[in-house]
């Protein structure tokens, strides 16, 4: 598959500008408390592993991602989860923990240019997470696409 080449002033800024940063906040229709499932995550991680990601995500929209060397931090998935990406890092007794992430260059409802969290998990070190798992984060992932503005938290 070949990469699609910039070729306008919003596609220019995408490749050089710093990102925004942003959380996906479910619709009311979806979900009556409107949770923004990425933001909750992260109140409950380990201060530190929050830190860590916080760090992480940051360091990714200010490069921009697709400038972005992150040594295994920052990774592109694969399979049936191509087109997400996730913010990796390890806390308290080697647990993984994980925010799984979109990158929008263009769309209704965005500040321009925006790497969406979604949603994370954690899990024990040497385990994976399971299909079920993953369709939940695509899911949310197909939930947030689905709305025209996008909803995100103000």
């Amino acid at each position: 598959m070949r990469r699609r080449r910039p070729t306008g002033e919003a596609d220019e800024r995408a490749l050089t500008s710093p990102w925004a940063i942003v959380f996906f906040q479910r619709h009311r229709d979806d979900d009556r408390s409107r949770s923004a499932r990425g933001a909750d995550f992260l109140e409950a991680c380990p201060t530190g592993v929050r830190a860590d990601l916080v760090a992480i995500v940051k360091a990714v929209a200010e490069a921009p991602p697709m400038k972005f060397a992150g040594g295994g931090q920052w990774q592109a998935m694969h399979g049936d989860m191509a087109g997400y990406y996730e913010a990796r890092t390890r806390g308290p007794r080697k647990r993984l923990y994980r925010l799984f992430c979109l990158l929008e260059r263009d769309a209704p409802g965005l500040p321009g240019p925006s790497l969406v969290i979604l949603t994370g998990m954690d899990k024990p070190n040497e385990s994976a997470f399971s299909e079920v798992d993953y369709r939940r984060v695509r899911s949310l992932g197909d939930e947030y696409r689905g709305r025209t503005p996008r909803s995100i938290e103000a």
